[in-house]
């Protein structure tokens, strides 16, 4: 339930805020004073796109605020599956800049227009012209049925097994074309996989026989000088062993006279340790490093087999070269078994269709046991409505499975008598489409749990009675729904429990479209108006008080 509406800097509306009621809301004035211009500002509530044109001020930001009451909706799902903040009273905010940057967010929280479009879609229903030229296509008259006869659950059933089929399809369909190609490149590539199975790669080697390759090349210069380290060191006379041991000495002999020479001892003491240590170190190398001229070349020709097949396969390392071989091992496989994989895929596809066809008949069936109900109820609202004669036939064929199943349904229409129903777009009018619809609506009002519906001038081509009743059913939706109509019609612009009037008035040279609630003595004054012009009669006031009082 949209329960506050802010409209800043857009199109003729400079700064507009209403707070609708929860039932039934009129919006009432002059032809071009602004009331389609705020369903569009709620269109950008619910994703719609914009420019920069909808700017009331070109140099000003538009900011577009709903706040919607859905505590009743189960939408926790769908706000943790896009990882928002759920809140009881959801604040969804549009911005557009002069330089054309469009944002939204829902809870103060970034969305994209899809994930708007995704949520708004379960807080509003909003008719318009367009979605009145909806009702001829095939996809939203089944839609309807599917409200109807409670079918959704059944067609997303179908819908994931039609998309396991098409998967399982695709696959098959795979494996056949590329069944060619794969048998003439199977040579080939088990000459690849042999090739690298061979070398008997493994995953750190390359490194360390780079390494090796490195000592061994070098192995007479880094003995030679490791011999010469040891002798300065350890071997010629004098040696730097010698040396520090005899300051060690010196220095001990003098070190209690204070706590600095006492440190001096000491450190010398580590280093004459460190320096021990590091010559058993240099000789544990000495005697590691051989000139093997042997291992040298194995060395060598493994490292240029290793690069061989990296040159020839276009990488840069043995885990690539072991990426390549396990792809090539699972190629192979697929080509010495294609036979079997296209059996198995063909077995696979062919189940996946047998139950996507039950699903299909089952959905189907469900929908045509409803199919009548559905005519009679809209039939008997359209003879409310003025249309006594109308007749509704629904005619199901068999279609190709797609994602609305594998019916293709027309609905039939004729409103006069004698006259044969035939496909919608080809027989109705406007008029007659706008008062099809309507009872579209309030039949699907008690099927769906969609907390507003807006009417844009629904009641466009009809009058006196038929108005009445029209304003009576709207009332009866607006029990379980929030209603925002759009009309010019007194009939139902009296039934509403609030009623906003929208008027243009000049800002600075500028026309601005403003809107404010009527108290009950304007609302009488207003429809009077509707009635007898805008100097109404006591008639037309008396009638008005009628209507209200209704």
């Amino acid at each position: 339930m949209l329960s506050r509406l802010s409209i800043n800097n857009y199109a003729l509306i400079k700064s507009l805020n209403m707070q609708p009621h929860a039932a039934m809301n009129v919006i009432t004035g002059e032809t071009g004073a602004g009331k389609s211009i705020m369903l569009g500002a709620v269109g950008l509530l619910l994703g719609n796109r914009a420019d920069t044109k909808v700017l009331y001020d070109q140099g000003k930001k538009c900011i577009i605020e709903g706040e919607f009451g859905i505590k009743n909706y189960s939408l926790h799902k769908l706000f943790a599956t896009y990882d928002l903040d759920y809140e009881d009273e959801t604040v969804i905010r549009r911005e557009i800049t002069p330089a054309g940057k469009s944002r939204a967010f829902v809870n103060d929280t970034p969305v994209t227009l899809e994930v708007l479009k995704e949520l708004g879609g379960r807080l509003m229903d909003i008719h318009s012209q367009h979605q009145t030229l909806l009702v001829g296509k095939v996809d939203y008259q089944l839609q309807l049925i599917d409200a109807y006869a409670q079918t959704q659950a059944l067609l997303i059933n179908y819908q994931r097994q039609f998309q396991a089929f098409k998967e399982a399809d695709r696959h098959l369909q795979a494996l056949v074309n590329n069944a060619e190609k794969i048998a003439r490149e199977s040579d080939y590539n088990e000459f690849l996989l042999r090739e690298l199975e061979e070398a008997r790669l493994q995953e750190d080697e390359q490194e360390a026989l780079e390494e090796e390759q490195q000592l061994l090349e070098h192995a007479e210069e880094i003995k030679s000088n490791l011999n010469n380290i040891l002798a300065l060191l350890e071997q010629n006379e004098p040696n730097s062993l010698a040396m520090l041991r005899e300051a060690k000495g010196l220095a001990s002999q003098i070190s209690s006279y204070s706590e600095a020479l006492q440190t001096l001892d000491q450190r010398l003491g580590e280093t004459f340790i460190e320096l021990t240590d590091l010559v058993r170190e240099i000789e544990a190398q000495e005697q590691m490093v051989e000139v093997d001229f042997g291992r040298a070349e194995e060395v060598r020709e493994r490292l240029s087999m290793i690069y061989h097949l990296q040159n020839k396969h276009h990488v840069a390392d043995i885990s690539s070269l072991l990426a390549i071989q396990e792809k090539l091992t699972e190629e192979t496989f697929l080509a010495n078994n294609l036979d079997e994989q296209i059996v198995k895929a063909r077995e696979e596809a062919a189940r996946c269709e047998k139950e996507m066809q039950q699903l299909a008949r089952q959905l189907s069936r469900q929908r045509q046991k409803f199919s009548q109900a559905f005519a009679e109820e809209i039939m008997g609202l359209l003879q409310q409505l003025g249309m006594p004669d109308a007749r509704l036939q629904l005619d199901w064929q068999e279609k190709p499975p797609s994602t609305t199943g594998t019916d293709d349904l027309t609905i039939n229409f004729s409103a006069n008598k004698g006259v044969l129903p035939a496909p919608l777009t080809k027989v109705a009018s406007g008029g007659e489409l706008s008062r099809l619809m309507f009872c579209f609506k309030y039949v699907m009002a008690d099927k769906t749990a969609l907390p507003t519906m807006v009417f844009d001038e629904i009641d466009a081509g009809i009058s006196g009675e038929i108005a009445l009743q029209m304003g009576n059913m709207m009332q009866k939706m607006a029990a379980n729904h929030q209603v925002i109509t759009i009309s010019h019609l007194p009939q139902i612009a009296a039934r509403g429990q609030a009623h906003y009037f929208v008027y243009k008035t000049t800002d600075a040279g500028k026309s601005v479209s403003k809107v404010r609630q009527l108290s009950e003595e304007e609302r009488v004054a207003e429809i009077a108006k509707m009635i007898g012009g805008d100097r109404p009669s006591v008639n037309a006031l008396k009638s008005a008080e009628e209507l209200l009082a209704s």
